[in-house]
Parts: structure tokens; C-alpha cells; sequence
């Protein structure tokens, strides 16, 4: 590899010529590994940033922020970025708890030892037991137990998004589950997000693949809470927040990472309102 220090007496062609010779060699190291190239030169901007606080004081499509904010929690383990996202979902669809029921899997014999009789210690609230409990999957099989498809044991840890759709219909909900694929529309893609942010009740979850999108690991789930027509950009509420922040992300780049294959069909997104 040729290294080149760039000073200030540098001629300004030689400057320019080495800055295209550079982005040339970053898409071609992008096309080497298999991902987009646009993903990989779009910029992800942190929600916490001066310029990420300007997006969403600025966007006219972020009826969903609030409530999500509200209900907002991290997942609980590595692997819980699906039941994380439908807790936090169902409780900003339902926040009083109505259809919900009380969760005790964190009570221990010990924490009830002194209290009166009778007195409830947890609130009526979707938690991610409880959403796990709901679904087919049991939580060994979400921690990667194998379990048997299509007459053979295989390991599946997590969600994919089919499952996850599966489970979110177990509740009182509807859901709209879009597969994107090589033949489905950015357009479509765009209006069915961007119309959801701007109507309030019902809500957006996305499935996409971090390295496909410049970030590091695998597939990941979470709800997005609000779209800037600006930067043509959404912010994903990513519910691993102790590793990657709540940031704006092109959307572009969002669907390029749902154009990957998770399994038996590729990522992409699911729109929830109440039934």
C-alpha cells in the first residue's frame, strides 16, 4: 500500500487526486467484503450530538418519539433485542398495563419476606419475560438451545423477523411484516416508514444488519422513533445502548442493511397498531 503524507504546500490537484485514489480504495475494500458502498460512506449521527438534537427539534415525523422514549429500556442480554423492542412497543401502545399482567420472574422468595399480606409489588407492564413467554420460542431456544426445524436440530438463537412478527400478533396487536428483498421498492419502503412516524398509535420496528450499515456485529432489532425529511434520515432508538447510542441513520444506508439475508429470507420491518 502506498502511504502518502499530505502538507499544507501540497499542490491542491495532488490533494484532490489523493482523496479520490482514497475513497476509490475504501468502495472497493466495501465491495471486497460483500457490503454496500453507500452504507459504508453515509454518515450514522448520534442522537446526543448538537446536530442530532437539531433533527429532531427540526422533524415533522416524530409523533412516535415521545411515547417510545417514555417506555424505553435496554435489552437485557446480547440476545434479547427482539423482546426488548416489542415490550417497549406494547407498552407505548398500552401504557396503563390494561392487557398486561404482573411479571414476579425477578422476585426472588426473599424480596416478599417482610411485606403485608397481599400487597403487589409489580406493576401490570409488558416486560422481556413476560414477551418471551408469549412466543413459541422458549427462552432456552432464544439463548440458542437447539431446537428442531424441518426434522433437524438447529441452533437460532435471538429472533428473526418472521418470529418476532409471530409474537408480537400474540398480543392484542396488527402488524404489517415487510420482507425486503432485491425487488421491493425503496419507494414503498420510504412512504410505509415515513407515514407511520407521522401518525401517532401505531409504530415502526426494524431488523437490520449492523456491518451492513458501518457498525460492527451481526443482526440487530429495535423501533425507530422519527424521520427528518432534511438529512433523509431515521432515528433508530437501538435498544443496546451501553455498546451503540440512539443515532440517525440515512435512510438509504437502513435499507440496504434490511437487503441481507437472515436465515431463510432477509430482514426488514414491521409496522404494529392496536387491533
Amino acid at each position: 500500500m502506498l502511504l502518502l503524507v499530505l502538507k499544507r504546500e501540497t499542490p491542491l490537484l495532488i490533494r484532490i487526486a489523493f482523496i479520490l485514489l482514497l475513497t476509490g480504495a475504501l468502495d472497493s475494500l466495501a465491495l471486497a467484503e460483500g457490503l454496500p458502498v453507500r452504507a459504508r460512506i453515509q454518515t450514522l449521527t448520534p442522537f446526543a450530538s448538537p446536530e442530532g438534537l437539531d433533527r429532531l427539534s427540526r422533524s415533522t415525523a416524530k409523533t412516535d418519539f415521545a411515547p417510545l422514549a417514555n417506555q424505553f429500556e435496554p435489552q437485557a442480554t446480547i440476545a434479547f433485542c427482539a423482546p426488548a423492542t416489542a415490550a417497549i412497543v406494547l407498552n407505548a401502545l398500552d401504557p396503563q398495563g390494561v392487557e398486561a399482567s404482573h411479571d414476579r420472574s425477578r422476585l426472588t422468595p426473599a424480596d416478599t419476606r417482610y411485606l403485608p399480606r397481599g400487597l403487589e409489588l409489580t406493576d401490570r407492564r409488558y416486560t422481556q419475560e413476560s414477551v418471551i413467554a408469549a412466543g413459541k420460542k422458549t427462552r432456552a431456544q432464544v439463548l440458542g438451545e437447539p431446537m428442531a426445524v424441518e426434522g433437524r436440530m438447529v441452533r437460532d438463537g435471538g429472533y428473526q423477523l418472521r418470529q418476532l412478527d409471530e409474537l408480537l400478533r400474540a398480543y392484542k396487536v396488527a402488524t404489517k411484516l415487510v420482507i425486503v428483498d432485491a425487488h421491493t421498492p425503496e419507494a414503498e419502503i420510504r412512504r410505509d416508514l415515513v407515514d407511520n412516524l407521522q401518525r401517532g398509535g401505531d409504530y415502526v420496528i426494524v431488523n437490520y444488519l449492523r456491518s451492513a450499515v458501518g457498525q460492527a456485529g451481526g443482526g440487530h432489532i429495535s423501533p425507530v422513533g422519527a424521520y427528518d425529511a432534511a438529512t433523509d434520515s431515521v432515528l433508530i432508538l437501538d435498544v443496546h445502548p451501553s455498546h451503540y447510542p440512539w443515532l440517525w441513520m440515512p435512510l438509504a444506508t437502513l435499507i440496504q442493511g434490511m437487503r441481507t439475508r437472515d436465515g431463510a429470507e432477509n430482514r426488514g420491518y414491521i409496522l404494529v397498531r392496536p387491533r
